[in-house]
């Protein structure tokens, strides 16, 4: 059959005594779902009549075929016969893989003693199309604001994660990172918090957004979390592109949300959407926290920090009043891998994101980060025998799910073990990442924003592998921490875009001993 819905629903008929329900679609080249649900999502939980779930996955034009699978408490039953489908919508205004092309990468300059330094820093990045005005035209205009070490607990770093704004120099694909380009500082290191986040020390988590509206000029939106926080403190600012008088405003909350689901990454949604969909409000933000207390998958939200067309900025401890466009169910709420991100692991990392628009018209909504795609992920530690063997955490096992298979469901009691000999630290393992981008259709937010469907049905359309672009800690510095090989963790930081010359900033983490590197795509 020809089916033109935008992701189309599926039906079959009901089996008695099936609990869960595999879905698997595959299309001529790949598999592009699979995704469990339960015989109550699928509502037929009698186990008589049909069963129908629309999966939220968007799927380009072409030809499909799809099995269904059940399953309860005895095991898996037989796949049913493949059924065949076809898509025809057209899609020639979304961005794909083959749209972005990579010209390489350059290094960010040396600073001095912590906090002035970028080593253990790249949490957060803008792009500034009017910074670096002097510079030499090689196609590569404007600067980079960027953050720098990161703010460490119990007074022994109260006053990391400044900001410095450097130049962009002409990227080069270099084997070593030593033979890269280095940018050089335009602002150097400034506090342009002035302390107002100072109590987000304890893995904080930030992001920036540069923004010049005619309500406000020219502005850098700030955002501010830590691993654990409470919605007690505000997570939102602004500052003046100015360092030394960065006149910060705010800061805000943002709505009544988790601000495990808010306070990170930020970005501009263009005028022309966020008029249409969004009641003005220009600037998107959210957050992804490991093992899904922030929901999911990555969250994002509209919201708009000024009161009036002359720019007034909202009383400080204001909850302004934001728009929901992506929320996924957050693992406090449910112990079930449900209404997630398809592939969802909670060790994932969504790190940053981006409206992209390009001069011919194409779009999507970007996030980057460390996509968890192992069989398995547990909460513990790094297993000596090797990245296919869990290391649970003991003291965690009867508190919740502490190893999942990559389908969600439990991992068999032989893995529910703390190993012998670990070293690493103690957090969310996956037995492998992969650097990836992901990218959403802004007319999928536009449905949710609208509340045609709920906030956790979109799912990508499309994903770019990055991985092989990355220098994978080249230096070996922290391992413990950040794990190694197709186990390493905390890979890639915030991103930035030039819309104007459709150049996409990318910051890996560790990559030049413990400071990040830029790379940049450029975006057809």
């Amino acid at each position: 059959m020809e089916h033109p819905d935008r992701p189309p629903p599926f039906s079959w008929n009901a089996v008695s005594n099936a609990t869960s329900y595999y879905l698997w679609v595959n299309d001529s080249d790949s598999t592009r779902i699979q995704t469990w649900f339960t015989a109550a999502q699928a509502g037929c939980a009698s186990g008589t009549g049909i069963c129908t779930v629309t999966p939220g996955t968007s799927l380009s034009d072409g030809s499909y075929i799809w099995w269904i699978q059940t399953e309860n408490d005895f095991g898996r039953g037989p796949w049913s016969q493949g059924m065949n489908f076809s898509v025809s919508i057209s899609r020639s205004n979304l961005l794909q893989a083959a749209d972005f092309s990579y010209l390489g990468a350059f290094r960010l300059p040396d600073g001095s003693d912590r906090p002035l330094t970028f080593e253990y820093g790249g949490g957060a990045m803008t792009y500034n199309p009017n910074g670096d005005s002097t510079g030499t035209p090689d196609g590569f205009p404007g600067s980079l604001f960027i953050m720098g070490h990161n703010r460490m607990p119990y007074g022994e770093l109260p006053d990391g994660n400044q900001i410095a704004e450097v130049n962009i120099p002409v990227p080069t694909i270099q084997p070593r990172v030593a033979s890269l380009k280095q940018s050089g500082f335009i602002q150097s290191f400034h506090n342009a918090d002035n302390g107002v986040f100072a109590a987000y020390e304890e893995i904080p988590r930030a992001g920036m957004a540069y923004l010049n509206h005619p309500a406000t000029g020219p502005q850098i939106h700030l955002s501010f979390g830590q691993h654990f926080q409470e919605n007690t403190t505000p997570t939102h600012a602004w500052f003046d592109t100015d360092l030394s008088v960065p006149n910060l405003q705010g800061a805000w909350f943002v709505g009544n949300q988790s601000p495990y689901s808010t306070s990170d990454y930020l970005f501009e949604i263009t005028s022309e959407w966020a008029d249409i969909h969004a009641r003005g409000k220009y600037l998107a933000t959210g957050r992804f926290r490991d093992g899904g207390w922030s929901g999911m998958g990555p969250a994002l939200f509209a919201y708009c920090p000024w009161t009036d067309s002359a720019g007034t900025p909202a009383p400080a401890d204001t909850r302004l009043q934001e728009t929901t466009l992506l929320l996924y169910e957050s693992s406090e709420n449910t112990p079930d891998i449900e209404n997630a991100l398809q592939g969802y692991q909670h060790p994932d990392e969504w790190s940053g994101g981006q409206w992209i628009t390009t001069s011919s018209g194409k779009s999507g909504v970007l996030f980057v980060g460390n996509k968890g795609v192992g069989e398995k992920y547990w909460y513990g530690y790094i297993n000596p025998l090797g990245n296919q063997y869990p290391c649970v955490d003991a003291a965690s096992v009867d508190g919740f799910t502490a190893c999942r298979m990559a389908n969600g469901q439990p991992c068999p009691d032989s893995d529910m073990i703390e190993c012998a000999g670990h070293t690493s630290l103690r957090g969310w393992w996956a037995s492998e990442w992969r650097a990836q981008i992901i990218l959403y259709d802004p007319a999928d937010l536009a449905r949710v924003a609208s509340g045609a469907i709920e906030s956790w049905e979109p799912q990508p359309y499309s994903s770019v592998s990055i991985q092989d672009r990355m220098y994978l800690n080249p230096d070996q510095v922290d391992t413990e921490a950040l794990g190694t090989g197709v186990q390493r963790r905390e890979l890639v930081g915030d991103v930035a875009f030039d819309r104007s010359n459709g150049l996409l900033y990318i910051l890996e983490l560790f990559a030049d001993g413990t400071k990040p590197v830029v790379h940049v795509w450029r975006v057809n």
